[in-house]
């Protein structure tokens, strides 16, 4: 049986090999997909084999199931929804949240990217808004508490920025090679015929040159300037020319080279910007997460109360409509029994009237709430069951307690946990980074460079052009070019050095002073919004004691509406009172009860913006950031 060339089993290895991985990372893949569908991770997959880096990674398809729990809450054909149960529901559902959780994975892939010198593309530090309900401004609009927004940019970007802040110089500085290692190879055969105008020189009309080559490099570049490269070049040349004194001729050659930059991209700082910025734009993204999170669950708990405040206008209408219709029916028997004239009468129909367009107007207000917080807290909606089933707040507006702590100590929260404020603080350290890039760009270019390497020559005597037994001191096999070239038998060195330097430097002169504007326009928009935030505290407590004195306000009206509104009656049933008295008062008294509710309402919502200017919406709802980022809740104790 013949023997299978060294060639063809490496060959049939490599694929066997491939073969065999290839089922292994697809296992591991599919079982990772699976696995996300009960926690979500959008890691890249690790792996020991080196081939995986030359295949691509899937991200697992997208999860549009709504959870169990909101199932398991729906009773009776009734969605009954407490204040905690939306929030979990949102942290689990809501597909901003699920939108932004994607930030994550993708700051992730700039690290990556930078550990390897390349550029980082950027991080979303702004806050989606799609979900519709619960904002400021009017319907559809999101969530009032927003981030930076904006996405960071890459080096070299066109004046791209955030809130009025121009980021066109982070990451500037000089290049940063690739630190990943590369391996180059180059194997070919050449046949070439060149005519000659005489045979003197080489004894042919026509000189054919058979040149096969193989070799390969090594390239790598390290943080703190150096670069090396290794070189291996081997040949086999045959030729027809009589005149050769080997044929074929076997040479091999190799060079070990070098370059230390020692002015411009010396040391870890200008070489490491790249992956210092990444991993802080990775904390942006953490912390840009924190901020969607708060103004999700700032959001769903505006949209609950409004559905509380729909819910209870519903029923304070449906009561007053029904007390409508028994004193119409009531004065329809006194009429025919002419105890009262016919104009109460119509006035209590038209009373009907009113009130039934009242409660229309509260019952699809209420169905629009609903829905709105329905898509607030599902990924998807269709299901019929959701479409169709209604929703029972369990949670009211309770009194008023206002808060008691100093407005000084509130400002010194919100300084502490507002993420706005963090984000700033980062991007302060990113701008401070590429500061120093751009100073140490401002050097000329000087290298120490030089490369040390060696050759051999090998080859039988041309049989045809024959000196001698002893005219070649010529090895005759590749095995001895190889050794000549290593041993240090023909050296070839050489040390220097490079140097660059720019006239005028317009160029680095401009980014670095441009870096330097930039950093100290960043520190005022810092203050300005530790200014933003003071006010915004301030503002909100000021709100939270105005809807609290509008509360006992309305309290005290409805209270006043309520004896008004016995007294009428008792004097209706004594007869000294007329039924369109008794439902003028009750009238009074509904519109009394609905001030109420938007009171409560206003008072409630106060409460929620309060948490959102002080930094402490996630405490008070008892959320972890980590819950938030794998989309379930782990603690579902009371």
């Amino acid at each position: 049986m013949s023997r299978i060339p060294s060639t063809s089993r490496f060959r049939w290895l490599l694929i066997a090999l491939v073969f065999f991985v290839g089922p292994i990372d697809r296992g591991s893949m599919l079982s990772a997909q699976t696995s996300a569908s009960s926690s979500l991770s959008f890691e890249m997959p690790k792996s020991h084999n080196p081939l995986r880096a030359y295949s691509p990674t899937e991200v697992p398809k997208s999860q549009l199931t709504n959870s169990p729990r909101l199932y398991q809450l729906i009773q009776d054909g009734k969605l009954k929804l407490s204040l905690k149960d939306a929030v979990q529901l949102a942290l689990e559902n809501n597909l901003d949240l699920a939108i932004a959780r994607y930030n994550l994975p993708i700051a992730d892939t700039d690290i990556l990217r930078t550990q390897a010198g390349g550029v980082f593309r950027g991080v979303n530090a702004g806050v989606v808004q799609g979900t519709p309900g619960g904002g400021v401004g009017g319907f559809g609009t999101g969530a009032p508490g927003t981030g930076a927004g904006g996405t960071t940019s890459g080096a070299g970007g066109a004046g791209a920025g955030a809130s009025g802040l121009v980021q066109s110089t982070l990451g500037v500085g000089t290049p940063v090679a690739s630190y990943d290692p590369a391996i180059t190879g180059t194997v070919g055969a050449e046949h070439q015929t060149t005519p000659l105008a005489n045979l003197q020189i080489y004894g042919v009309p026509s000189l054919q040159l058979n040149t096969g080559q193989a070799s390969f490099g090594y390239t790598q570049a390290f943080a703190t300037g150096t670069s090396i490269a290794f070189q291996f070049n081997n040949s086999r040349q045959t030729t027809d020319s009589p005149f050769e004194t080997l044929s074929p001729i076997l040479t091999s050659m190799y060079r070990f080279s070098f370059q230390q930059q020692l002015l411009a991209g010396f040391g870890l700082g200008p070489n490491l910007r790249y992956l210092r910025i990444a991993k802080n734009d990775k904390k942006i993204s953490d912390i840009a997460f924190k901020d969607q999170v708060i103004a999700t669950v700032t959001q769903i708990e505006n949209i609950y109360w409004d559905l509380v405040n729909a819910y209870e206008q519903a029923q304070v209408n449906e009561e007053s409509l029904a007390f409508a219709k028994q004193s119409l029916e009531n004065a329809r028997k006194q009429l025919q029994l002419e105890s009262i004239p016919a104009m109460d009468v119509m006035r209590a129909e038209a009373e009907v009237s009113r009130r039934d367009q009242d409660l229309t107007v509260a019952r699809t207000n209420l169905q629009l709430q609903e829905l709105l917080i329905k898509n607030a807290l599902t990924r998807s909606l269709d299901d019929p069951v959701l479409e169709s089933v209604a929703v029972i707040p369990t949670d009211h507006m309770q009194s008023t307690h206002p808060s008691t702590q100093p407005v000084e100590a509130l400002i010194a929260h919100a300084f502490n946990d507002r993420p706005e404020l963090a984000e700033s603080d980062v991007d302060l350290v990113n701008r401070q980074i590429s500061r120093q890039a751009a100073r140490n760009a401002l050097l000329p270019s000087l290298s120490l460079v030089g490369f040390y390497g060696g050759s051999g020559l090998a080859g039988p005597l041309n049989p045809v052009y024959n000196l001698g037994a002893n005219s070649s001191t010529a090895p005759t096999n590749f095995a001895g070019a190889a050794e000549n070239a290593f041993n240090n038998s023909s050296p070839d060195y050489y040390i220097g050095f490079n140097l660059n330097i720019p006239i005028r430097n317009r160029v680095a002169r401009a980014d670095q002073y441009r870096s330097e504007l930039e950093y100290r326009q960043a520190e005022l928009r810092r203050e300005e919004l530790r200014k933003q935030i003071r006010i915004e505290v301030r503002n909100a407590q000021y709100a939270l004691e105005q809807t609290a004195a509008r509360v006992g306000a309305a309290r005290k009206a409805r209270d006043l509406a309520q004896r008004t509104f016995e007294i009428t009656q008792q004097e209706q049933t004594l007869g000294a009172g007329s039924t369109y008295q008794t439902m003028t008062a009750q009238r009074d008294l509904a519109l009394a009860e609905l001030d109420l509710v938007t009171a409560m309402t206003i008072y409630e919502k106060a409460k929620v913006e309060l948490d959102r200017a002080t930094g402490s919406t996630l405490e008070h709802n008892g959320i972890a950031i980590q819950d938030a980022i794998n989309g379930s809740i782990s603690n579902l104790a009371p």
